[in-house]
Formats: structure tokens, C-alpha cells, sequence
């Protein structure tokens, strides 16, 4: 496969790129299309590796409004109807659902995604279904399971046995919530149970940390460094983090310094983070968002999740990272032209080094041909207008094709 005429990593000079044998062969301007070989051509179009969501939860997408909708829109209304939704959890259930969405987001260019898994469960349900569906959708999408604990491991009867199990099971990455553990001690408790959990079965770590706004709520400094002692670094994610919106900035520049010395990765839910935070303000109303701009210009890695999926927490989402990078500029105050040009990494190359894939991931001679061609020829006009996703090439294949829909206006005579 020879793909002409394109800007690869939304770089100013356009070049070709050669696909053979499921890699990428040469990338460089002027190359010739050999006899038989397959031609796009990129009409000056702009080339980038695939999306990434590194944060959503699709044991539990596509339930909004079952068994009843969140009409107060509080993270804690939303955990309250999923314990009882997940009481009617089948593996059927969950994997038709998980299925239809992540073929919805191949749709959409994303070919790598961490999922968080409710694992306080006793059955386990959740879990099964979806390393069943990994399995059987690795051919098309890379899927990462994160035991999550929604109601807690301290917390939580046989919270610490079920994470253990789950993470015997198969789950790849360890997660937490000890925001939401009964008390502040539970929560510095719960997170160094399961960073020990992750240290002795060599996986990964993904906490659901301080998704409050609360100020008083601190764990992640406990999370750190647990990671700087451990020497986990950046195998360590912190996603949300949104109580760091409401901490003063003495307390915030002492807290930099032990980020940046951990090493750790986050992970922010624009959308979602939104919609959930400030719920519980009247003015002045938070926006209950962590400090994307300045961890990023701290040089500390930030990605962008869609986090949920029309389910008891969010009524909306498509399963388009482009939506989660326009709500984040906006929130995030990241509207200079060179950062929203740069915005791409949010939900690529940034989102690869969380999944710890950043060492096969990106447009490189000799790494797997996986790419996305975008309808516009940089990301500024591809975020602006929303664009489509023209291909989704995986391994050399074209994995989806979408065709742009085209608009005809029957205009008065006098605006001819």
C-alpha cells in the first residue's frame, strides 16, 4: 500500500508512506506506486497514528437510563445506579454492549483502549465478558482492563479478595477509587494494597483519584509516592485527579515537585469531568477539571478519556476522541493556534506512553502500519470542523472507510 500526499504527525511538509508486510516501509516524498500496489490517494490530507481512549468503562455503556436516569448528574447518584444495574449483568449483556461501541469507535479512528472493569462483583461478570471480547477483538482493537473497584476495596466485603482474583483472571492494570473508601485512612490504605498488588504481578496501575472537589481529598501524594518508591514511575496512572482543581497554590507547587519526580502518568475525562464536577456548588461553580494546562506545561504526561459512554454517569458520548479534545481545550484554556495544532497528542502520543505502548506506537519506518487519515489538512481544521475519519488503517489493512456526507443548499436567487 502506497499512501501519497500526506502530512504525517500534522508536520508542515507532506510526504508519501509505503506499507509492506504490515509495516511501514519508507516514508519520504517522491515515492513511485509499484505494479499492483493498492494507492490512497491523501489529497495533502493529515496523517496520524491512531486515537487512543485511554480512560472509559464499557461494562457499563449504553445503560443511561437503567434502571433510572441520573437527573442530578452527581458522580454519586450515577455509582448508586449502577449497583443496581450491575445486579442484572450477563456476559451476553455486557459483551453486545461493549461490542457496539468499540466497533463505533473504530469507526472513529481509535484502535487502542483502556477500559475500566467494576470488579466488586462477587461473579465477577463484568470481567469475564470482557477478556472474552478482548480476545476475540484483537485483530481490531488493542484492549487494556484495569480492575476497578467502584465501591471500594476496603470498603467493599472481600473488596481486597476480588482484586486479587481479578487480577489472577487476566486484568491488565490495577486500579482504585480511595476518594470514595469509607474514611481518609481507607483510602491511603486502599491505594497502597493495590500498588503492592500491581508491584507483585508485574502489571500496570490506573486509580480513579480524588474525583472530587473537595480540596481536603489528597491522594495522590500517597499514590507518588508509592510510585517513586517503588520504582513503578510511569507504569503509574493517576486519572481525573480533579480535587486538584480546588487546591490552593502553595499546596500545588509543593505537589508538582513530587509529580515530576514520580514520573507518574494522567488522565483526564474533559466531558465527563464536567458534567459531573461543581454539582455541588452554587457560585462561584467549579468546572471540575485537573490542571491539564499546567501538568502539560510542566512537562508531566496528560491524556484524554471519554470515560463514559450513554451510561448512568454521562446520558451522552459517541466514542469520538475529537469531542474530548474540544471540550478539553476549551476548558483547559489550551486555545493559542500552536496548541490547538498540538492537541493531537492528548488522545495519541501522550495516551501511548499511559498504555506503556509508546515504544510500538507512532508513523515510524519498521513499526506496524496502524494510522488514521483525517478529512483536513492539519488538526486545527480537522478539530475546528469536526471531521471524519477518511481511514482507519491497521497492520496494513484498511480496517474502516468512511465517505464525507455532502451538503446541497437550495438558495433564493439573490444569495446565488
Amino acid at each position: 500500500m502506497l499512501i501519497q500526499n500526506v502530512h504525517v504527525d500534522n508536520q508542515k511538509d507532506a510526504v508519501d508512506v509505503r506499507i509492506e508486510d504490515g509495516k511501514f516501509a519508507a516514508i519520504k516524498p517522491g515515492l513511485s506506486a509499484k505494479p499492483g500496489e493498492e494507492v490512497i490517494d491523501g489529497q495533502g490530507k493529515v496523517l496520524l497514528p491512531p486515537f487512543i481512549d485511554s480512560h472509559v468503562h464499557l461494562d457499563a455503556t449504553l445503560t443511561a437510563g437503567q434502571p433510572e436516569w441520573n437527573e442530578t448528574g452527581t458522580l454519586f447518584d450515577g455509582i448508586r445506579i449502577w449497583s443496581e444495574r450491575k445486579k442484572d449483568l450477563t456476559i451476553q449483556d455486557v459483551k453486545q454492549r461493549a461490542k457496539k461501541t468499540l466497533l463505533n469507535m473504530v469507526g472513529h479512528g481509535i484502535q487502542h483502549v483502556r477500559s475500566h472493569v467494576d470488579v466488586t462483583d462477587p461473579h465477577l461478570i463484568a470481567l469475564q465478558a470482557l477478556l472474552e471480547l478482548k480476545h476475540e477483538m484483537q485483530d481490531v482493537v488493542d484492549l487494556q482492563l484495569v480492575a476497578f473497584p467502584q465501591e471500594g476495596i476496603l470498603s467493599y466485603p472481600h473488596g481486597k479478595k476480588l482484586m486479587k482474583q481479578a487480577v489472577k483472571e487476566g486484568a491488565d492494570v490495577v486500579g482504585g477509587i480511595p476518594h470514595f473508601e469509607f474514611t481518609t485512612e481507607y483510602g491511603w490504605k486502599s491505594v497502597k494494597f493495590l500498588v503492592k498488588l500491581a508491584e507483585k504481578y508485574d502489571k500496570l496501575v490506573d486509580v480513579h483519584c480524588d474525583e472530587i472537589d473537595d480540596p481536603a481529598s489528597r491522594n495522590l501524594e500517597v499514590l507518588a509516592t508509592m510510585a517513586y518508591k517503588t520504582g513503578l514511575a510511569d507504569m503509574v496512572t493517576a486519572s481525573h485527579t480533579t480535587a486538584m482543581g480546588s487546591y490552593n497554590d502553595a499546596y500545588t507547587y509543593k505537589l508538582f515537585r513530587l509529580l515530576k519526580m514520580s514520573n507518574i502518568n494522567f488522565v483526564s475525562n474533559p466531558l465527563v469531568n464536567m458534567h459531573l464536577g461543581g454539582r455541588f456548588d452554587t457560585y462561584p461553580k467549579r468546572r471540575g477539571l485537573t490542571r491539564i494546562k499546567e501538568l502539560d506545561a510542566a512537562n508531566i504526561n496528560v491524556s484524554f478519556g471519554e470515560d463514559d459512554i450513554q451510561d448512568p454517569w454521562n446520558p451522552l458520548g459517541n466514542g469520538n476522541m475529537l469531542d474530548s479534545v474540544s471540550m478539553g481545550v476549551y476548558a483547559a484554556h489550551l486555545m493559542g493556534y500552536s496548541q490547538l495544532q498540538d492537541s493531537f497528542k492528548f488522545v495519541t502520543y501522550n495516551a501511548a506512553k499511559t498504555l506503556h505502548i509508546a515504544d510500538r506506537y507512532g508513523i515510524k519506518e519498521g513499526l506496524e502500519a496502524n494510522c488514521i487519515l483525517l478529512n483536513a489538512e492539519d488538526f486545527y481544521n480537522a478539530l475546528n470542523k469536526h471531521v471524519e475519519v477518511l481511514y482507519n488503517i491497521r497492520r496494513g489493512k484498511v480496517l474502516a472507510k468512511t465517505t464525507p456526507a455532502e451538503t446541497t443548499l437550495n438558495l433564493p436567487d439573490s444569495l446565488k
